[in-house]
């Protein structure tokens, strides 16, 4: 309902290679992880955004959107719902081409400011499982 399949491979392959994954730390143990280890290896240069601003996958990481000093195209965020609207806030602040929420991430205010804004959304989704269906 949030996400066509047409959506979806367009942030995939098309809308660019840089993607701020806000939640993203060096903890192993997090969804966030294992997903921006799936996006590396489908190509992409995946920014942590976290508080603790920490190092992973050798990306130097950024306490928010607004501190990264270079374009993003796209945010993935791994925060809670009611915290996620403000990152698509900030996602179109920083002129970002699509947002992307995460599997049990779903703020439908937020989902259509962000699509009225003219970026492209999909929410209650993974990439880390979009990425084979799109073969």
């Amino acid at each position: 309902m949030y996400g066509d399949r047409t959506t979806i491979s367009r942030i995939l392959n098309e809308l660019g290679d840089t993607w701020a994954v806000v939640g993203l730390s060096s903890n192993q143990g997090r969804a966030a992880y294992g997903v921006a280890d799936v996006l590396r290896r489908h190509g992409k240069r995946v920014v942590p955004v976290h508080p603790k601003a920490e190092t992973v996958h050798g990306e130097k990481g950024y306490p928010s959107l607004d501190a990264i000093p270079f374009n993003v195209d796209v945010v993935d965020v791994f925060v809670n719902s009611d915290l996620a609207g403000a990152v698509a806030d900030e996602a179109v602040a920083i002129g970002a081409k699509a947002v992307w929420f995460q599997l049990g991430v779903v703020d439908e205010a937020a989902y259509e400011r962000t699509r009225a804004a003219g970026l492209d959304m999909v929410m209650d989704r993974c990439p880390a499982i979009e990425i084979p269906r799109l073969g």
